[in-house]
């Protein structure tokens, strides 16, 4: 498949509309925020209730693996349909936004070091090891920034063509996908996940569409408190995504009665697309998308070797002013190490840097790799799960959310030694990847921060005094 030169983008503000009498109705939520306690627990301490607010280093927090679990989307605790209701974007898509193939100018030179100078404060202020940001403006212009080490012990600096684990945003791949095997009707979205998988047993009535859009009601085998003694004993084994679901328990409601984030539905869906293409996950995915769109960085880390440096992973301990480090690697060029990313499987093995995530996204949400319909099937499935009230809105593998006000589609992903967050603007055509080689801050805290330079949010006027 060759990605198409994007059109121009009629009807622009039909779609602004749209998207605001859709935010009207399903609310808000907050996609970052400050300031926010740290989280006690093993499993609280992995994730935040909502992909929201930095975590500051701890030194008395566990090392739980199932930090994988995707930039906080689930709850740590409590109810898993707790929380705000999400703000959902239409399935209306507005015309595609990707600049052409290999068009990428540089941003100006004074945006380029308002932005440098930023991400560095940033960095410093949390005490982050490294960090890798790029945004792609709506004319095509693209701006790349790095920040520190990608290897703190050797110093070894983070570079553009750093390649950094994407953790959980590499559902945005499976889903891709899993969608355009349904395209060619090579499996049915309503199908049952037990006939595509009759040797899985535990999958219910589950259908691959409820494995998509988390309203299954399996239970996340990363949250199994268990599998970090087994993931953390050799870190250099090599696991199967069938060694992993020893580790997933009992339901957490019926199949289609609730919404909660499981790696357990997108390991799934990995499976799923061997099993009906008869391909491997890796190279289904770099036939049909990575190598037709150039995303010569980016690879899935169980069966490929990377295609560049790589930056080592970090928990961060201390305190911001007095940080230490702690390298998560086996010593492998797994990132963070062999045993989490292989049990990982589609959930959250790719890697890529962020040039390269930045342009996928781009590419995704403006209908460059996937039909403008099955574009706006997967957005719009977010309006269906938001009767649950789900912590951060969700379609068929995509966030759906606000900063600033504004709507994004994306993903977050975490697990331990990594975070990232990847974030498309369709109404203002802007995309960012933050990349980080540490699990403590949130990246949308920077992805905030630089947006408002590239693009300042539009403030409602205050309201008029009323007259004595």
């Amino acid at each position: 498949m060759t990605p198409r030169t994007p059109a121009a983008r009629p009807r622009r503000r039909s779609v602004t509309a749209l998207l605001i009498a859709t935010i009207a109705f399903v609310g808000t939520v907050a996609v970052a925020s400050w300031p926010r306690q740290p989280a006690t627990g093993p499993v609280a301490a992995a994730l935040s209730t909502d992909g929201s607010g930095p975590q500051q280093p701890d030194s008395a927090a566990p090392t739980p693996t199932h930090e994988i679990a995707g930039g906080g989307d689930v709850p740590a605790s409590g109810p898993p349909n707790s929380g705000p209701t999400a703000t959902v974007v239409p399935g209306a898509v507005p015309e595609a936004t990707a600049p052409p193939p290999n068009a990428a100018p540089a941003v100006a030179e004074a945006l380029d070091q308002k932005l440098q100078s930023r991400l560095n404060k940033l960095r410093s202020k949390y005490a982050i090891p490294g960090v890798s940001v790029t945004i792609i403006l709506n004319d095509g212009a693209t701006w790349t920034g790095t920040s520190g080490l990608a290897n703190v012990r050797k110093k070894t600096r983070v570079k553009e063509d750093t390649a950094f684990a994407l953790a959980s945003v590499s559902k945005t791949y499976t889903a891709a996908l899993i969608l355009a095997l349904a395209d060619e009707r090579k499996l049915d979205l309503d199908e049952r996940v037990s006939k595509l998988l009759p040797k899985i047993r535990f999958t219910g009535r589950a259908t691959v569409r409820q494995l998509l859009n988390h309203t299954s009601g399996l239970p996340d085998f990363f949250l199994n408190g268990k599998i970090d003694r087994a993931l953390f004993g050799d870190r250099s084994r090599e696991w199967t995504t069938r060694d992993a679901f020893r580790f997933v328990g009992k339901p957490v409601f019926a199949a289609g009665k609730g919404w909660y984030y499981s790696n357990t539905n997108y390991a799934l869906l990995g499976m799923i697309a061997e099993a009906v293409d008869g391909r491997p996950l890796a190279e289904q995915l770099r036939v049909r998308f990575l190598d037709p769109l150039g995303l010569d960085h980016t690879y899935q880390q169980v069966t490929e070797k990377p295609r560049g440096p790589i930056a080592r992973g970090y928990r961060v301990l201390g305190t911001p002013s007095k940080p230490v480090y702690r390298d998560q690697s086996d010593g492998s060029k797994a990132m963070p190490f062999t045993s989490v990313v292989t049990a990982a499987g589609g959930a959250g093995s790719m890697a890529a840097t962020s040039g390269d995530a930045a342009r996928w996204a781009r590419a995704l949400y403006a209908g460059d790799i996937l039909p403008r319909a099955t574009v706006r099937a997967m957005i719009g499935e977010a309006r269906k799960t938001a009767r649950f009230h789900p912590k951060i809105g969700y379609g068929l593998g995509v966030q759906v959310a606000t900063i600033d006000g504004r709507p994004t589609l994306g993903h977050s992903g975490r697990l331990v030694g990594f975070r990232s967050v990847v974030r498309h603007l369709p109404e203002e055509g802007i995309t960012i990847a933050v990349l980080m080689n540490e699990s403590n801050t949130d990246p949308t805290i920077i992805a905030k921060a630089l947006l408002r330079i590239v693009s300042p949010p539009v403030l409602e006027p205050a309201a008029s005094p009323s007259p004595n």
